[in-house]
């Protein structure tokens, strides 16, 4: 098994106020939320802009793309929950892919350099602190294999897991990332991550833990 991937695609939305990262309000207010998740989608593309992809796919939620997507083909969500979204561009895209959001701005090239080698495994995964997924990769992709796993919980990712490994694939994992769902989340990203533009404007934004501003 030695085909490589060719297909790179981030799921991203808008970032508007009251739709992105609500869960960060309070302390921020909604359009400090919109200007995390704005920063976060930057962060994911600058880092994702050297990874030797034959084709780059956004698959957004909104109308007005992000900068930095520009080498990217632009491909609409389809309606229903994030299953049935994730589902249609597996159906979609013929040959090797991997799909990233963009709650994880601290990823690099190295969390996903072996996905753009040799594939000597059918899948790729890579967990979520929190239970979820931040990646997921096919040789043959499959919607069926991720419609019906229930999303944003604590068991979405073994859920999946088990889904791609019952079907008879081999699943390489990809490091342990932290998603960016609550305050908490982004303080430790931030010092995970702290040359990013996500970093610093959480640290512009958020009071460290026990001071006021």
């Amino acid at each position: 098994m030695t085909t490589p991937v060719t297909t790179l695609v981030v799921i991203a939305k808008e970032p508007l106020p009251g739709r992105a990262k609500t869960r960060l309000h309070p302390p921020l207010t909604l359009e400090q939320a919109a200007e995390v998740a704005a920063a976060a989608i930057d962060d994911t593309l600058r880092a994702m802009r050297d990874m030797p992809a034959a084709r780059r796919i956004l698959l957004f939620d909104g109308d007005r793309t992000p900068a930095g997507s520009e080498d990217y083909e632009v491909v609409r969500q389809v309606d229903g929950g994030l299953d049935e979204r994730l589902a249609a561009i597996f159906d979609a895209v013929d040959g090797p892919m991997i799909l990233i959001g963009m709650d994880t701005p601290q990823v690099t090239a190295a969390h996903l350099a072996p996905v753009f080698e040799p594939w000597q495994v059918d899948a790729w995964f890579g967990p979520a602190s929190d239970g979820g997924f931040w990646a997921l990769g096919m040789r043959e992709p499959r919607g069926d294999l991720i419609r019906g796993v229930p999303m944003s919980t604590d068991r979405t990712g073994d859920i999946q897991l088990d889904r791609l490994r019952d079907a008879g694939l081999t699943v390489g994992m990809l490091p342990t990332l932290d998603d960016v769902d609550t305050i908490d989340d982004a303080r430790t990203v931030a010092a995970l991550a702290p040359a990013t533009r996500f970093a610093a404007l959480i640290d512009a934004l958020v009071p460290p833990v026990g001071t006021h501003r």
